[in-house]
């Protein structure tokens, strides 16, 4: 029977299995293998045969080729963009060297990773040079969440309970769900809820002291209901969040308060837009963001954060990859079940839909994109405008973007009357300039790492390093 040659799936079938709270011996009687077998596969050190890979598919409910792009494809990712920095400028690293470290000894290369991290955080706080040419601003706390979510699929089962368990009590009010919020906080906690003109920049105040809640009466309606449904998420759901906290790899400091922050918010999506019905509507509306926002009164980011969630064993959306940036190329956001690799410490490939999206304010724009190692990916971009809704007060411009792979795209609204199989539509895009083999691009704003220039005096391209 032929094996998979080149497939290393091992972390993306434990990471699977964790996230199921699946044993070893149960997920191995299931798929009628030895334990000991099993745990050589999640190692990487056997194959996978291809009825044993359709078995493991079938039992996670997930295509066969997402089990392709595995945990290690992230690694591998993440190290070829640290080993892109300048410091390693002088050094005879290769991208093969890079991949075999990867592959060989997982976990000495996310030792480096946590290495490079810190050597980041120290950097930027000294103002040394090296921190001035980093990109975007740099804080360990916030990609430990990145990590956190990514190692946890954004799915939380104990939340999506909960939020289930405090949403059929609100409806059973019989009022709307708006007003069964407000009065569900009155009743339960002693939380009065109402508008109020808030200092500038201020949307939502808690006096714990006389248990007001003040929101802010210049917000959109959806973000005022949300604001409402976070506050409950840190009042009703502390105890499993905390759990949750408890059980992660979270380093301490800043983390585990940004990820109460974030399990909150994951709480009052899953209130606002409950799971069954959630996913029923993307289905039945093949994922149009903006008609499922007005099934459930959710905004444009609400929406596509909470599509990112739906991974309940037996009941899963697509998988897809969310990446929020904003006007300079600062990514603030980023999660990928689709495969395809976001940077974890600089801005994403110029070509990317996310940043021509800025070019077209609040309209859909749709790309067909392929990486230079031939994945293809679906993917949509579109920008939000965040701010005071008052005369004379700055905006914020971000642009959110959401894609998944090709494989998928078909259940995707957006992608009617697209050739999805040609490639006339198919725009080559890569992660970031450093890690990017792609020599012929002329949108390049730096040279690969391990390149170096050989200009032609006689002729100068149109874009320097274009050519080597």
């Amino acid at each position: 029977m032929n094996e998979h040659a080149d497939m290393q799936i091992g972390g993306r079938i434990k990471r699977l299995r964790r996230t199921r709270k699946l044993a070893q011996a149960d997920l191995a009687a299931a798929l009628g293998i030895s334990a000991s077998y099993l745990n050589l596969i999640e190692h990487n050190r056997r194959k996978v045969t291809v009825p044993l890979l359709f078995a493991i598919a079938g039992h996670f409910g997930v295509e066969p080729g997402e089990l392709v792009d595995s945990d290690e494809g992230r690694l591998l990712g993440d190290l070829m963009e640290a080993f892109g920095d300048d410091i390693f400028a002088d050094s005879d690293v290769t991208n093969l060297e890079i991949r075999d470290l990867a592959q060989a000894n997982p976990a000495a290369a996310r030792a480096i990773l946590k290495l490079y991290d810190r050597y980041r955080l120290v950097a930027k706080s000294s103002g040394t040079p090296a921190a001035e040419g980093a990109g975007e601003p740099f804080h360990l706390a916030t990609d430990a969440i990145s990590d956190f979510l990514q190692e946890n699929a954004n799915h939380f089962p104990a939340l999506e309970a909960a939020a289930e368990r405090v949403r059929a009590d609100i409806d059973r009010s019989g009022d709307s769900f708006e007003f069964g919020l407000r009065i569900y906080l009155l009743n339960v906690f002693g939380v009065e809820t109402r508008l109020a003109s808030l200092p500038h920049g201020i949307a939502r105040q808690f006096d714990e002291r006389r248990s007001h809640l003040l929101v802010s009466d210049i917000l959109p309606t959806e973000s005022g209901l949300f604001l409402v449904a976070h506050q409950l998420g840190q009042l009703a759901v502390a105890g499993e969040i905390e759990a949750i906290i408890a059980a992660s790899s979270l380093p301490e400091g800043d983390a585990p308060i940004l990820a109460r922050n974030v399990l909150s918010a994951y709480f009052a999506a899953a209130l606002i837009m409950p799971y069954e019905p959630f996913l029923r509507a993307c289905r039945d509306y093949r994922y149009d963001i903006e008609r499922v926002g007005r099934r459930f009164g959710a905004s444009f980011e609400q929406v596509c954060h909470r599509m990112t969630t739906l991974q309940r064993p037996g009941a899963s959306g697509i998988p897809l990859h969310l990446v929020r940036t904003d006007i300079a190329g600062n990514i603030s956001k980023r999660f990928s079940l689709s495969g395809i690799h976001i940077p974890r410490h600089s801005g994403a490939c110029p070509r990317w839909n996310i940043y021509s999206a800025f070019l077209a304010p609040e309209r859909i724009n749709i790309q067909l994109s392929q990486m230079p190692d031939g994945q293809r990916y679906f993917c949509i971009a579109r920008t939000i405008v965040k701010g005071d809704h008052r005369y004379n007060a700055p905006r914020r411009y971000m642009s959110i973007g959401l894609g998944c792979s090709i494989h998928h795209a078909k259940e995707l609204i957006y992608s009617d009357g697209m050739d999805l199989t040609g490639d006339s539509q198919m725009v080559p895009i890569g992660v970031g300039c450093r890690i990017c083999p792609r020599m012929e691009c002329g949108q390049r704003a730096h040279p690969p790492a391990d390149h170096r220039f050989e200009l032609d005096q006689a002729n100068r391209p149109e874009s320097l390093y274009a050519r080597m």
